[in-house]
């Protein structure tokens, strides 16, 4: 990346449209229902695919992050390829950095996948989803796959608090919410040093948990996708300016939050002046080890 040129990182972009492979419309009750959570206008009229993601961040001089979530296990929908995002972050290496999804319920055989996107694709780190992939971060089913994670000290997503997956549909779509409660990852920080944690949006109904974890544990960060700004709780806000001021990191959860209306509501919910340039991407340049590069 040119760091130079950009003008922020948004380290929370999801993959929704595959170009090699067609939707799985098993899933789509619970785009629906995010959509209508979320109040997703899409100017296409369709959620966007890999290279129209690439290009709305390159008309705005972002470097983004992007990711699919794998929660094939619990949900039962196909997933978008893992390889095929890398190979999208080959190509649009100034721009775009890719992070893959495996569910933990795999097992061996998504440690062996992790492993060669690692080693072969050039993946920078994976993202998880307790609520969807139906499993607490600190159970051990999980923990080879962290354990390789933290071998190639390499960054960990996690969704933490309510989910807008699952809102308002029936039994909330069988989402259990205690699995995005953030203590849960305190273990995993504790337990894997080297790998980079990061939380998740904020964490209602838990965002006390979240800021004390991340003040207590040197490798977990924080990031502030899927709310707009002027929603933040104030305790998130203060703590932003302050203590942890260093790990806080910009992200949109894009496309269901655009980064156009994160930024603009972004500065004007009292965030100081100095701590803009380490959210909007200096803190991403650290966490992401960009400045080695």
């Amino acid at each position: 990346m040119n760091l130079d040129q950009l003008v922020a990182i948004d380290t929370h972009v999801h993959a929704e449209v595959s170009c090699c492979q067609p939707p799985d419309l098993f899933g789509k009750e619970f785009d629906e229902a995010a959509d209508k959570y979320f109040g997703t206008v899409l100017k296409l009229g369709r959620r966007p695919t890999i290279p129209e993601t690439i290009e709305h961040y390159r008309q705005r001089n972002i470097g983004f992050v992007m990711f699919t979530v794998d929660c094939e296990a619990n949900l039962g929908r196909r997933r978008i390829p893992n390889e095929e995002i890398a190979e999208f972050a080959q190509k649009n290496s100034d721009i775009m950095i890719a992070f893959a999804s495996i569910d933990p319920h795999k097992g061996k055989m998504g440690v062996r996948e992790a492993r060669k996107l690692i080693e072969e694709y050039g993946v920078r780190g994976f993202k998880f989803h307790p609520t969807m992939q139906a499993f607490f971060a600190n159970d051990r089913l999980a923990y080879p796959l962290y354990e390789l994670i933290a071998e190639h000290r390499l960054t960990a997503v996690f969704h933490s608090g309510h989910s807008g997956m699952g809102s308002g549909m029936r039994a909330g779509g069988g989402l259990r919410l205690k699995y995005s409660e953030p203590i849960h990852l305190d273990d995993v920080a504790a337990d894997f040093p080297d790998m980079n944690v990061v939380i998740a949006h904020p964490s209602w109904p838990w965002q006390e948990q979240a800021l004390s974890i991340a003040l207590h544990k040197p490798n977990v960060y924080i990031d502030l996708s899927g709310w707009s700004p002027k929603y933040f709780s104030p305790e998130l806000i203060r703590h932003a300016n302050t203590l942890l001021k260093r790990k806080m990191l910009f992200g949109s959860d894009f496309p269901l939050i655009q980064p156009d209306r994160w930024l603009a509501d972004f500065k004007e919910v009292g965030f100081r002046e100095e701590v803009h340039p380490l959210i909007l991407k200096q803190n991403a340049v650290g966490l992401l080890g960009l400045e080695s590069r």
